[in-house]
């Protein structure tokens, strides 16, 4: 960590440029699409909310590109978070602890976290979904294409790093740096991410935020932000591409 002096009002900038352009900007929009659901003629349990819809599905080549690009575009906000921690907390990848030399650990801490979120997880939503506060997730609507196992997996993988880059690593350091309180730290990422996901109703906010805390918890504990990468993608990975899988040979999950 650099010695130089960094004043809160620009790093504070900062943060809400970077976050304005990526999650922050996707928290704004989520709660426009809660409110519109939550006053349209149809009741939220009666919804749906797509997760990786087809673009153009009578064109799957073009569908492809749009895909692909789209999962390369959503990559960039993370991006520039590590280049700008560069400036104040050199190796950003190694403050954040996403640098080489714990593949092991990071993978078996990883799938752990992953299965300690996702069980609670599908027995909360299942619950929102019964008592009506949550629409029907539906993980992914690309079609039978060959193409559509590995872009679900490029999709959980993405959706992973520029989350946890953005809304943990880079978002927490920042915070520190800003010398802010532990217990608004924590506050201030589970309340994003589980913000980012309303537009799925009630249900995915709480379980989001939960997720949020456990998952900044653990990096205030560890300072290494690969553990969360990981498990965000296996649990992504779970959804998306066992929903594609499953999906032919279970009717009602349609």
């Amino acid at each position: 960590m650099t010695d130089e002096p960094w004043p809160r009002r620009v790093l504070g900038t900062e943060v809400l440029l970077v976050l304005g352009v990526s999650l922050g900007a996707s928290a704004i929009t989520s709660v426009l699409s809660i409110i519109s659901r939550l006053t349209a003629s149809k009741a939220l349990a009666d919804q749906h909310s797509t997760l990786n819809p087809s673009i153009t599905p009578d064109r799957p080549w073009l569908d492809l590109a749009y895909q692909l690009v789209s999962i390369g575009l959503g990559v960039v906000p993370a991006l520039l978070a590590i280049h700008l921690l560069d400036r104040t907390d050199p190796p950003a990848l190694a403050t954040i602890g996403l640098n080489r030399g714990k593949l092991g650990g990071d993978l078996g801490w990883g799938a752990v976290l992953a299965a300690c979120i996702g069980v609670p997880g599908l027995a909360l939503y299942a619950v929102a979904r019964a008592i009506g506060v949550n629409t029907t997730v539906v993980p992914e609507a690309l079609g039978a294409h060959w193409w559509s196992v590995p872009v679900l997996i490029l999709s959980a993988a993405q959706n992973a790093f520029l989350e946890e880059v953005v809304v943990v690593g880079y978002l927490l350091t920042r915070m520190e740096r800003m010398r802010i309180s532990l217990p608004w730290i924590l506050a201030a990422s589970a309340v994003l991410r589980g913000s980012y996901h309303l537009y799925q109703g009630f249900g995915g906010f709480a379980g989001n935020l939960v997720m949020g805390l456990v998952f900044a918890a653990v990096f205030l504990r560890f300072r290494r932000v690969a553990p969360l990468v990981v498990a965000h993608t296996i649990l992504d990975i779970v959804a998306f591409v066992g929903y594609a899988l499953l999906k032919p040979f279970l009717p009602w999950l349609s």
